[in-house]
């Protein structure tokens, strides 16, 4: 699978894994947890709790829907080694725009300490395209998948101050996976293809306990999901292979992620934050694509795809300023540390440390409320050397993923909220 996790995950219309993700995750899900550098477990006071930390939940009275929209501009650069073909040149991949929406609903039961809340959103996402002259087009040439979350939860509150919350994820996922079999594309098109879906089920937890008016501290776990991906591979190898289509299935598993934070209010006007985000990557090893019937040679039945992914951290601060007429205004801070090893790099990852800033404002009035973020994304030049290729299909071709690469990001977030 070409580097399953170099497998992209869209959003529900196509969020790209170089974005702001640990590995493939899609951390940025409200505009205003965005805006405070996603440090927002120990407040989760807004129907994106559901993700964020369902406990916060019991916070909302009555009804309220939230719906956003996530927009950005990002830029995975590649430059090739020293003593390559084309050593010094520069690559970018070829779509650089992404859009994920996320809605979410909450209802606090009359007379009750029980909230429900419900979210749909993509808690994964990424999508890769490289241009076929980099130099490891054998390796691997794109990735994408589409990833969909509905999550239900009930969250209580079961002494002053103290809330706890469960829920149900039921994921949907699609993958395409793509790389050369041979060096170049030309003068015969030659191409590996996976592409299958999954449905998986898992859960997340949630706690919130507010210590008095001035601390609170937040945590929740998010459960690892298996999917089993049932789809196809396409191989072709003109003039010798002809378009052939094969079933097959792969099985991985998405990682086991866990936050834990507090929040410091010295007065009624600030709330500042810090979150230590931790995920379960190393869960995430080897994975094999399983084909139905022997493929035309030279390519193998059943390809090994190693991972050997390392477990990693976020480190998220933020700060909310409080004004009058509702308004308010954030900013915050993100450390991404990269969690693909240099051993069995892939470009459809492109993973690197990653450092994000953030800006936004807000407004609630009524029973509306309206956010807007920017946030700013910049990973330091990381050179890989020494790699060896994730998958090969064909057997070795002579390609790796050394190289240098390099992340900018621009992304804007709207979230809008409305109580009934």
């Amino acid at each position: 699978m070409s580097r399953l996790k170099a497998s992209a995950i869209l959003l529900l219309v196509g969020v790209p894994s170089s974005v702001l993700a640990n590995g493939f995750r899609l951390v940025s899900q409200d505009a205003f947890a965005a805006a405070r550098g996603e440090a927002f477990v120990a407040t989760a006071d807004n129907p994106s709790a559901v993700h964020y930390n369902p406990a916060g939940l019991t916070q909302i009275d009555g009804d309220e829907v939230r719906m956003g929209l996530y927009a950005l501009h990002f830029d995975p650069s590649y430059e090739a080694p020293a003593g390559a073909p084309n050593a010094g040149r520069k690559y970018e991949i070829e779509t650089q725009e992404a859009f994920a929406p996320q809605l979410y609903y909450s209802h606090r039961f009359p007379d009750s300490p029980i909230t429900f809340g419900l979210g749909v959103y993509a808690p994964h996402g990424a999508s890769l395209t490289w241009p076929q002259d980099t130099g490891f087009r054998s390796v691997a040439t794109e990735g994408e998948l589409t990833y969909l979350r509905v999550n239900p939860v009930l969250a209580a509150e079961v002494l002053p101050g103290l809330s706890i919350a469960a829920g149900a994820t039921v994921d949907y996922a699609n993958i395409g996976l793509e790389q050369g079999l041979l060096r170049t594309e030309t003068p015969f098109r030659n191409s590996f293809r996976f592409e299958g879906d999954a449905v998986g089920v898992g859960y997340n937890l949630g706690l919130l306990w507010k210590i008095n008016e001035q601390w609170s501290f937040g945590s929740t776990f998010r459960s690892a999901v298996t999917l089993d991906f049932d789809g196809k591979t396409t191989i072709e190898r003109q003039p010798f292979i002809r378009r052939t289509e094969v079933n097959a299935t792969a099985e991985f598993e998405f990682p086991w992620t866990a936050v834990a934070g507090v929040s410091y209010r010295p007065t009624k006007q600030w709330n500042i934050e810090f979150n230590a985000d931790y995920t379960n990557w190393s869960s995430i090893d080897d994975v094999t694509i399983r084909q139905e019937q022997t493929p035309p040679f030279p390519v193998q039945k059943n390809i090994p795809v190693t991972l050997r992914f390392k477990d990693s951290w976020m480190l998220k601060l933020g700060a909310t300023r409080y004004f009058d007429d509702g308004w308010y205004a954030s900013a915050g801070y993100l450390f991404n540390e990269n969690s693909v090893p240099s051993e069995y790099y892939s470009p459809t990852v492109a993973d690197l440390d990653r450092h994000f800033l953030t800006l936004g404002i807000g407004r609630k009035w009524g029973s509306y409320s309206v956010d807007v973020a920017y946030q700013f994304g910049y990973g330091p030049d990381r050179t890989v050397s020494g790699s060896t290729p994730p998958s090969t299909p064909a057997r070795f071709v002579g390609q790796n993923a050394d190289g240098t690469y390099g992340f900018i990001s621009h992304g804007l977030l709207v979230s809008a909220g409305m109580k009934f």
